[in-house]
């Protein structure tokens, strides 16, 4: 039974507008999953909210209901989706050309994906050096670009009868930004955007946007976006959730599973090297320096929290930690994640751990997608602002507080994320003391 007063939720009622910013293969295989889902021929592997069940009491209660039963989110049929790209093709032939699905799956739901064209997008190409495309917008400066898209989000929210929308940031990785002081507070950052200043990346004027428009915003790649005190004000004060940075899919989900259980077990760590070959058009943009920069900030971050080098120096000071990207075209969506990992055990004695993980980029990044929509459209409807900590579950490089670092490790993160829904509905926290057990 509740302990404690549930959080007053109000109801999933009407269409939930899932605004995508970037319509390549992230966007089109989340789309096409869950039309798929909703044909009944498919199941919606690696979602937490539509697979994943939460433990309610003691586990002598045997109160375990799926996610979905126990907090309301909304349904998948009442998902809408649109989206922004710099390519004119239909969600259909963007997924075909992506090259992630097979042909006989992308047949069963045709229809649904070729209605789906995309708004033309804000795109600079200083900000994504390995991409050009035709589907853009003009405009005498960038916050003239913001309004059009404020104007575009009313336009399609009344067209596809939306009473809620969220937007999400799947597009490529932008060149490496640095905190700037046009960041400090709404006029400064407006001012820059009426001057075209170079700090106003692309994806911080899409996330202005949504947060004017009353959406919340998550950031699925590492760029900073709304990681800066103008942005992040803007959405407290609208009482809008935000949240990012980074899917986290293939080798960085591996770091977050295997380094917790080195640290849970005093092993000492020499180093770490990761290589990636990657095909997509992911790689072929994080072969510019300037994105890898990016990319490379939000995967060395993840060690170095985790092992805590300054409270077990004897343990990880000074670990070797390389990470590397190698785009190879033939590879396409397929990427290939490496690892060597030299691990030291009692009296120091060395050992080796080797991954070679050959997983489907699109297909980690789907689910992510589905669930951070669900999820953010939830804490709208809870009436939580700002930051969303709890969902740092589905991040390289989790958003938090100014001056708090991040929570890496995933079984803390999934430990927090689920006592968060728990806190929602009235019910104990667990925290696997056990002693009540054998009291």
């Amino acid at each position: 039974m509740p302990v404690q007063t549930p959080v007053e939720i109000a109801p999933a009622k009407g269409k939930l507008g899932v605004l995508l910013v970037g319509l390549g293969a992230v966007s089109t295989t989340f789309i096409a999953g869950v039309e798929a889902i909703k044909k009944g021929i498919a199941d919606p592997v690696g979602s937490l909210t539509q697979m994943g069940t939460i433990r309610l009491g003691k586990r002598t209660d045997n109160r375990v209901p799926l996610i979905k039963d126990f907090v309301p989110l909304a349904k998948l049929e009442d998902l809408v989706f649109g989206a922004w790209d710099i390519f004119p093709d239909s969600a259909f032939e963007a997924a075909t050309h992506a090259g992630v699905l097979e042909k006989d799956l992308l047949a069963q739901v045709r229809i649904p994906l070729q209605k789906i064209k995309p708004m033309k997008a804000v795109f600079d190409q200083t900000y994504v050096k390995r991409l050009q495309g035709t589907n853009v917008k003009e405009g005498a400066n960038k916050l003239e670009l913001a309004q059009q898209l404020i104007d575009e989000i009313a336009v399609w929210r009344k067209k596809n009868k939306c009473s809620r929308v969220v937007m999400i940031w799947a597009a490529s990785t932008e060149i490496f930004l640095k905190q700037h002081a046009v960041y400090k507070n709404l006029d400064t950052f407006e001012k820059a955007m009426r001057e075209n200043h170079k700090a106003i990346a692309p994806s911080m004027i899409y996330a202005y946007a949504a947060l004017k428009s009353g959406i919340p915003f998550a950031n699925g790649a590492p760029n900073l976006t709304v990681d800066v005190p103008a942005l992040r004000v803007l959405a407290e004060t609208n009482r809008l959730p935000i949240c990012g940075k980074d899917f986290k899919t293939g080798q960085t989900l591996m770091k977050t599973i295997i380094a917790p259980g080195l640290k849970s077990r005093m092993l000492g760590l020499h180093g770490w090297y990761s290589t990636n070959i990657l095909g997509n058009r992911d790689g072929e943009v994080l072969d510019d320096p300037d994105s890898f920069k990016t990319k490379e900030e939000s995967k060395l971050s993840v060690l170095e929290y985790i092992l805590q080098p300054e409270v077990y120096p004897k343990l990880y000071k000074d670990f070797s930690h390389v990470v590397r990207i190698n785009y190879y075209p033939p590879r396409g969506d397929n990427k290939e994640g490496w690892d060597n990992i030299d691990i030291f055990g009692w009296l120091g004695y060395p050992m080796q751990i080797k991954i070679d993980f050959l997983c489907r980029d699109s297909i980690l990044a789907a689910p992510i997608v589905l669930d951070l929509a669900l999820f953010m459209d939830l804490a709208q409807r809870t009436g939580m602002r700002g930051i969303q900590e709890w969902l740092s579950f589905y991040f390289k490089s989790p958003q938090t507080a100014p001056g708090l670092y991040p929570e890496h490790d995933v079984f803390i993160q999934l430990m927090k994320l689920k006592n968060t829904l728990r806190h929602l509905r009235g019910e104990d926290l667990i925290t696997h003391l056990g002693l009540e057990y054998y009291d």
